[in-house]
């Protein structure tokens, strides 16, 4: 559906109706004593429609409004209209996943709670829009649940010679006892193509050495930690340990997770990745060999990620001098840092966020403008020396592809750049290296402006010396099943709990919305600029995610309850229209039921009367339930003429009348008008400068009004008006 709040992706008619241009009028603004108000219609036209009951009173099926939540609670003359006129409301974005879902996938029910409280006590009933659609959802927090994992590289050197295992030829190590095999195989390890060990135990395997390998001697400082970490996976539950040589105790118990645990001889493996990870420090001389010992269970083939097998000097001695006193931001603060710029927000992380540590800073630029015109900046205790070549590096990430980067500035703003800097949204380390060109150079600058997106950066140095890059991050994908299996998850969270909620007060849902292209094929999500909010259900959950989601709908609603199916430009594409149907029709082949089809009806005057007949003709032959779902008439122009007032009700006259003539009695539910009147507050995001509504922007009648009217009632009813008409 196209909603009436907060939606910034549509609000052009292009991106709208792609298929229906050409029905929309071109914009008219009419000099302000030229505007037609509803007070300017014929006075014995005016003086009729003010004589009119309510709509609902000559409704014999569900007459509907699309409403504003936030307007329909604060503004009473708006309220009042609705609750006079109106049998149902649909709010327009406020029961939507984006608007109710969070960040960790927690749904906010406090504001519809009171928003249906309020139309219980004014006996409304309430229309549950939407349940499964691809716009408007917190597409943030369903694309986190797919994203790839991101382990962090190693932040300092690999005292482990890993080599041997690079190029397989096990140079320096020892296959003690190799069991069924042990081989270095590509493709197997953490992200694309990447190089694991393979160790397969032999059938009698039984004691952990019954299948070894043997590390190079480590060159170690006595009295330094040392951290052994690799990743492991196997395909089938495993277990194995690691033993060493050249420590006061060469098998001893650990917490291999780090999780606080029981201390064990052993670690156990799935088939999915997990870390290893421990400390050592026990040395008894100036190296030390380890031994993987995965011999305890017969039959299982382990894969150790080459690349993530290292051994680091906990205690090394910095090999720079950072100039940027708070470049990790772990005192949780951004001490030392200040920003200005494009309205821009600047934070540090929530805990656990950081690159391989717990903090990070967070800049935030809400709009597109220059790279400078948002600055993130760090004031040096002293200026930097002239002709000195300075490197700088930072772990950085953000939200969408962005552009950054930073400056060496003086106190007038003049600067060394880096030049342009890509970001990606995966963790990446950037190291450049820039001169500064004067003695005066006492800023350190991010400029951040370009990109409307979030950016998280962590590890800043700025230093005279070289900075030693540590080992990439791993990027490890989840695979289309798995991700199949978690969105279906997430599908299957949301609808439960909305419309189990909503159970005694939503009798109505749209389970599915705009499934379908404007050929008629069913829309499949690949997208090449999707909107921030856009999250397509289908391109994880394929053709069957409507078949799900009306599975779930029906076994979470009362039997009585109405699930509709929902699309745009039915009555201007029949290919579009044949393509729903043809849709729906799969849907119950494949066990589901959808009890109605919804047409949203967003028309123009020049709308062919003839396709809306052969809608309707169309829908009446599947048998289902029909509603009429989001109507509104554009005149393109937020001051129409009389003539264009009077034309725009005929047209609504027109579909009221058609919708009566054309779908049998059985099969009507109703139908809705998307928004009440022409006020701007109605039109911000939907709209904007149009007049398509029943109600004036000072909430008078318009012509529009009688139309319906007559056309809920199938006459004129001003026909039935007895006594004079004061002039």
């Amino acid at each position: 559906m196209k909603q009436i709040k907060a939606i910034s992706v549509f609000l052009l008619c292009s991106l709208l109706f792609p298929s229906c241009e050409r029905e929309i009028m071109e914009w008219e603004e009419r000099p302000e004593e030229q505007k037609v108000t509803t007070a300017e219609l014929p006075l014995e036209l005016a003086e009729k429609i003010e004589r009119y009951e309510p709509l609902k009173t000559y409704a014999d099926y569900v007459l509907g409004a699309g409403i504003g939540m936030d307007l329909y609670m604060n503004d009473e003359v708006y309220r009042n209209i609705v609750n006079e006129n109106f049998d149902e409301v649909t709010v327009g974005y406020a029961m939507k996943h984006g608007a109710m879902v969070n960040s960790q996938g927690e749904i906010n029910f406090a504001p519809v709670d009171a928003f249906i409280a309020m139309t219980n006590e004014a006996g409304i009933d309430v229309y549950g829009h939407t349940l499964v659609w691809h716009a408007n959802q917190n597409a943030s927090y369903l694309n986190s649940l797919i994203a790839p994992t991101v382990i962090p590289g190693s932040s300092g050197s690999n005292a482990l010679d890993i080599t041997g295992l690079q190029d397989g030829s096990f140079t320096g190590w020892a296959r003690n006892n190799p069991g069924d095999g042990i081989t270095v195989v590509d493709g197997e390890g953490l992200g694309d193509n990447a190089k694991a060990i393979q160790l397969v135990a032999g059938s009698g395997a039984a004691n952990a050495w019954d299948l070894q390998l043997a590390s190079p001697q480590v060159p170690v400082v006595s009295g330094n930690d040392y951290e052994v970490s690799f990743y492991i996976r196997s395909d089938q539950p495993g277990k194995g340990r690691v033993s060493f040589s050249g420590l006061a105790n060469n098998y001893p118990w650990q917490d291999w997770y780090a999780t606080g645990g029981e201390y064990t001889e052993a670690f156990e493996t799935t088939s999915q990745w997990q870390e290893v990870k421990f400390t050592v420090s026990d040395f008894t001389g100036t190296s030390f060999g380890m031994s993987l010992d995965l011999g305890y269970l017969p039959g299982v083939t382990y894969y150790i990620d080459v690349d993530s097998f290292s051994v680091v000097d906990l205690d090394a001695e910095a090999e720079v001098v950072n100039l940027i006193a708070n470049g990790d931001f772990e005192n949780g603060t951004l001490d030392g840092w200040g920003g200005w710029g494009n309205e821009s927000t600047r934070s540090v992380s929530a805990a656990g966020e950081g690159y391989n540590s717990t903090y990070a800073m967070v800049l935030t630029n809400p709009t597109e403008a220059q790279l400078w015109e948002a600055q993130q900046v760090y004031t040096l205790n002293e200026p930097l020396e002239q002709g000195s070549e300075y490197t700088v590096s930072f772990y950085v990430k953000a939200d969408v592809p962005a552009t950054i980067q930073f400056q060496l500035q003086n106190p007038d703003y003049a600067a060394d750049y880096s030049g342009g800097i890509e970001v990606g949204t995966n963790w990446q380390q950037v190291v450049r290296t820039v001169t500064a060109t004067t003695a005066d150079r006492n800023k350190f600058v991010f400029d951040f402006g370009q990109t409307a997106a979030t950016i998280h950066i962590d590890d800043v140095v700025l230093t005279s010396g070289e900075v030693a890059a540590g080992s990439p991050p791993v990027i490890v994908e989840m695979s289309d099943q798995e991700k199949a299996e978690v969105i279906g998850a997430a599908m299957e969270d949301w609808i439960t709990k909305m419309v189990t909620r909503y159970t005694s007060e939503v009798t109505a849902w749209d389970v599915v919305n705009e499934p379908m292209r404007e050929g008629g094929s069913l829309r499949d999500g690949n997208v090449t600029d999707p909107a921030s909010d856009d999250f397509y259900w289908v391109k994880y959950l394929g053709k069957d995610y409507a078949v799900t989601a009306f599975k779930l709908a029906r076994e979470n609603a009362e039997p009585s309850d109405v699930l509709f199916i929902n699309d745009y430009n039915l009555e201007a594409s029949m290919a579009k229209l044949d393509g729903l149907i043809e849709y729906v029709n799969y849907i119950e082949s494949q066990g589901a039921t959808v009890d109605g089809i919804g047409t949203q009806m967003h028309v123009s005057l020049n709308t062919s009367r003839e396709n809306i007949v052969e809608m309707f003709q169309k829908l009446a032959a599947t048998g289902k339930i029909i509603k009429v779902s989001e109507l509104d008439v554009r005149l393109g122009t937020a001051s129409p003429t009389a003539a264009q007032l009077a034309d725009q009700a005929a047209m609504y006259q027109f579909i009221f009348d058609s919708y009566r003539e054309y779908i049998p009695a059985a099969q009507r539910y109703g139908i809705t008008i998307w928004g009440v009147s022409d006020h701007e507050k109605e039109h911000e995001f939907w709209l904007p400068n149009e007049s398509p509504n029943l109600w004036d922007a000072n909430y008078q009648r318009k012509h529009a009004y009688k139309g319906v009217a007559d056309g809920l009632a199938g006459r004129d009813v001003s026909e039935d008006f007895t006594g004079d008409l004061d002039y």
